[in-house]
Order: structure tokens, then sequence, then C-alpha cells
């Protein structure tokens, strides 16, 4: 079966292509469009159809809209209402007649697909065949395991969990109405922080580790477990708490004391679903999905302490995932098999005749060398910041090597640099990659592998010092491994790096400046290169060096 899946409702507008069970492209409308989370477009883009997405994985699945068997759409009209707890009055309106009628904005943006052949996937539904249909299998090739979805909301719900049979039949165990929502009482708290709601919630996680939660008892009168799978989290009187920040003033500590208090109330409650789930479906192996998957404190406390062996979490677990677990369920649904999820390299690529001749269009003199990972080993190392970029696109939020910004970890500065150069606010902190086979003897408290930095890890006191710019003021650090198998050319580096320096470690954090999408394309690397006080750039196997305009080209 040849499936489209779509997210065009919330935010993170996103596209991907299944074929036959497998994952063939995957990629978010930002990266096409420059807006970030969909957002900057009109008054209407949260729900902004990806339609330059959608038309780059036909094109790369090799199809056309009238090959399609579906789209999926990560959204079902017929469970949403336009009142009631935890709803915008007038703006749900305004989403279902838009829903409604998606089918037939679907055909106008890609001619030739039959309207008829759209179907819904309910939202929560979606993040939950992201996780548990894309994750790893069982040595027999089974995808049973349980899953748990928190996010802010889908239709009318805020948090879905169940499980997943061997064949990929969904047991929906729990569905938690609005209004009471973790990720909403998030999205609160960040906008009484001064940042930005629905899309900086990862600053209150690193702020958290600047407070202690004085305020955890007091909030249980606001976010607490009922049992039964069900919680209450909404009403918080904020201010009662702490006095609301302006942006850009410096947080105080007690916004870090309410910050931590949030943190550290939602982690208690989650641990008492992912144990009432574990009991109920004696699963041993947990998949999540959903923005509220995306914090990796609380990931790491629900491996640390919840009853899970094994937790997975996807990578886009965001809104944009919606789109390939809502192409997942229908594939499913039709009889296909699922294989899981290549990797979260499923964008955009180019290959090395295309990079050059963009290079030498944009009259940049560049090189080509002949070992490229030890030649941008040895720049790191005299101290270089260096844009990475190689291979396909990442889909999701986090960089893996593929558009990466990279510097040494050794110098405690280049965290105050690279905060600086990418205009974000100093508390927070930047993330290392590292050898998959060094990685234990630096990191520990979390799971290992971990290949898409969605789990928090204690630095091993012997090495923060040797590695300072990527320890958060609580001495964790956000960590993915990079494996040989999985990365050859990023796995080099690192071990380029390691004979250098002794350090098998590299900060890598997204290509980008504030207010911007990561880089997607060579266009977008080039812009970010000549804008932003970046050494080097690495263009696949292509070097341009800072000052390299005009002149002679090789």
């Amino acid at each position: 079966m040849r499936v489209l899946g779509v997210n065009a409702v919330f935010h993170d507008p996103a596209a991907a292509v299944v074929v036959d069970g497998t994952t063939v492209a995957a990629a978010e409308e930002e990266r096409f469009s420059r807006r970030k989370h969909g957002k900057e477009a009109v008054p209407f883009s949260t729900w902004e159809l990806p339609t330059q997405s959608m038309h780059w994985c036909l094109r790369e699945a090799g199809l056309t809209p009238a090959d399609l068997d579906a789209v999926a759409y990560s959204y079902d009209p017929r469970l949403a209402t336009e009142e009631g707890p935890g709803l915008e009055p007038g703006w749900e309106r305004l989403r279902l007649i838009y829903v409604e009628r998606a089918p037939y904005f679907l055909a106008t943006a890609l001619p030739g697909l039959d309207p008829g052949k759209v179907v819904y996937v309910p939202h929560h539904v979606a993040h939950a065949a992201s996780a548990a249909l894309a994750a790893p299998t069982t040595a027999e090739g089974g995808v049973d395991r349980a899953f748990l979805v928190a996010d802010g909301r889908g239709e009318n719900t805020s948090h879905m969990a169940g499980s997943y049979s061997e064949k990929g039949e969904l047991d929906v165990l729990v569905r938690q109405p609005l209004p009471e929502s973790l990720g909403m009482v998030y999205e609160e708290l960040t906008q009484h922080l001064g940042f930005r709601r629905s899309s900086d919630e990862y600053k209150v996680m690193a702020l958290a580790s600047y407070g202690k939660p004085t305020m955890n008892e007091a909030l249980k009168e606001y976010v607490d477990y009922l049992g039964d799978g069900r919680i209450v989290a909404s009403g918080v009187d904020w201010d009662s708490f702490a006095p609301a920040r302006t942006a850009g003033e410096e947080p105080d500590r007690e916004h870090a004391d309410l910050a931590a208090s949030v943190q550290n109330r939602m982690e208690e409650v989650l641990l008492e679903l992912v144990g009432w789930l574990h009991e109920r479906t004696g699963q041993r192996r947990l998949a999540m999905a959903g923005g509220v998957a995306l914090n990796c404190v609380a990931n790491s406390r629900i491996v640390r302490e919840g009853p899970f062996e094994d937790v997975w979490v996807q990578p886009a677990s965001g809104d944009a995932g919606t789109a390939l677990g809502a192409a997942l369920q229908v594939a499913v649904d039709l009889g296909d098999t699922i294989t899981p999820m290549p990797g979260a390299d499923l964008g955009r690529s180019w290959d090395e005749e295309e990079l050059a001749r963009i290079l030498t269009e944009a009259d940049l003199e560049f090189e080509r060398p002949d070992d490229l990972a030890a030649e941008v080993a040895r720049a790191l190392g005299e101290d270089a910041l260096v844009a990475w970029f190689q291979g396909r696109s990442e889909y999701g939020p986090r960089a893996l090597g593929h558009r990466s910004l990279l510097a040494n970890p050794a110098r405690e500065d280049n965290l105050e640099r690279l905060n600086t150069v990418k205009g974000r606010e100093q508390f927070r902190p930047v993330a290392p990659m590292v050898s998959a086979d060094r990685a234990p003897e630096i990191f520990s408290g979390g799971p290992l592998p971990s290949p898409y930095m969605l789990f928090v890890h204690d630095v091993a006191p012997e090495w923060r010092d040797r590695v300072p710019a990527v320890v958060h003021v609580d001495g964790t650090a956000r960590v993915q491994t990079v494996a040989p198998e999985d990365d050859p050319l990023t796995a080099r580096l690192l071990s380029e790096f390691d004979a250098l320096t002794g350090v098998p470690v590299l900060v890598n954090t997204s290509l980008n400046t504030a207010g911007r999408p990561m880089v997607d394309s060579p266009w977008d690397a080039l812009e970010c290169f000549g804008s932003a006080p970046v050494d080097v750039l690495a263009l696949g196997p292509f070097l341009v060096r800072r000052g390299g305009l005009g002149g002679k080209r090789s």
C-alpha cells in the first residue's frame, strides 16, 4: 500500500510517505517554507497545509497523487466538538470547518488525488502509531508494546495509553478528557515565564535545572494522579506561585524554582501513569510520543524509576510526527506489515555534483580534502565552529549529525560562544555527540546507546572538566551516541577528533540561528554560514572556510 501522511491541524505541519509498510520519506513544512513551526505565515497558519513537503515526499517515493491508496490525516473531526472545557471558543469551529474540507484542500494541492482516499486518523492514535509501530520490533518481528501519548491536546483529549499487539492491533485503555492536560500546564507555564507557548517548552526544561522544587506540594492541588490512568492537571493560579516574567528579562530564582517544581510534579505524575500502564498491559516495552515525550529529563526518570525494561521515544514526538504515525496506522489497517523506522534522517539530500554546482554558482572558494573527517577534526581541535551538512536532513526537532553546528567540548567558553552565535539564552545547555563505544565510560544514568538525543545522562565526575562545554549546571548532558553502522562519516569524525585530543565527544547543536528553522537545503546552509560567525562549512565532501568569497575553486 502507498500511503501519504499529513499533519495540518495545530502546528508543525508535516508530511510522510509509507510504501508497503516501509517509511520512505518524512519532512516538516518549516524546512521548506523557512517559517519555524509554521507559525509565522498568517494568523491561521497553525493548520497550514504542508504543500511543499507533501510534493517532495511523493517525488522521493517516485509516486504521483493518483498512485496513492490513501492519504492519512492526523485529526478526526468526528471526535471533536465546538465547545467544552479546555477548548478555544470560536477557534474550534474554524478548525472543524478546515478539517472537514481538508480532502478538497488536499485534492487542490495534489492534482490527481481522489478526495475520497483521505482517511481521518485520531490525533493521539497517530502519535501512538508513530511510536509503537515505528519502534524496533521484537526478535520475532512483532511490534507488541505498551504506549503512552501525552501532549497539550488532541480532538478532545490530552493523553492516551494502551498497547499494540504483536500483529499491530491497537488496544486503548484510557483517554484523558480535557481540560486536564500535562502538556497544557507546561504550555501555560512556558507563557507565564515569558517564553513562547507551544514552542519554547524546552527552555523551561533547561531553566528548571537552576531551581529547586520548593513548590511541589502546593502544586499537587492542580497537578496530580487520580488512579486508573487519569489525572488532574488544570486551573493553576500561576501568579500565586511566581510573578509573570516579561520576555527578555533575566529569569530569577523564583522563576527557576517554579519551573523545577512543575517539572518535578509532571515527572511524578508520569511515573504513576507508566506504573499503572505496566500493571494493566503486562508489557515489558514502552513506546512514547506527543510533545511531553520531548522532555528528556522526564523520559530519563521513567527509564530509571519506571517498571518498563525498554523505553523507545519517537524522535519526531511533536505534532510533525503524527504525519508518519497516521500513515503507519492506515498502512497497518490496510494489511501491511510495518518495518521499523530506519532512522531520523528521512528528509532531503543533494549529491556531490549538485553541491559542487551550488558552491560554484555562489562564487565561493571551496576544497575537497582527501580525508574530510580528519580535516574537520583538525579544525575542531583548533577551536573552529563547524557547520556540518551531510546526507538526508533530520525529521523532528533534534540535529543528529546531518544538519549540525559542531564545536570543541573541552573549551568551557564554547557554551557561551555558541549561545551568542545562535542568539539563545545563556542558561540553555548544548548537547554532546559521542562515539557509541566510548559513551559508557563518560555517561551513565540513562539508556545507552541513545541515538536520538531524547534522554539525559549523568556525566562522570572525571570527565566533567574534560568536556565542560556540554555539562549542564546539574552535572547532566543530553547525549547522542553515534555508531559507525548508523552514520559512518560522523563516527569517523568523532574517532579522528578522539585521536587528536583524547576526547571522543563533540558539541552538537542544531544548525540554525534564533527564530529560524533548522537548516535543510544547501542554500539554507550558505545563508547561515554567511550570516553567523561560523569558521568552516562542511557541505557534503566539500569544505568552505571563513573568508572564502570569490577566487579560485577546485
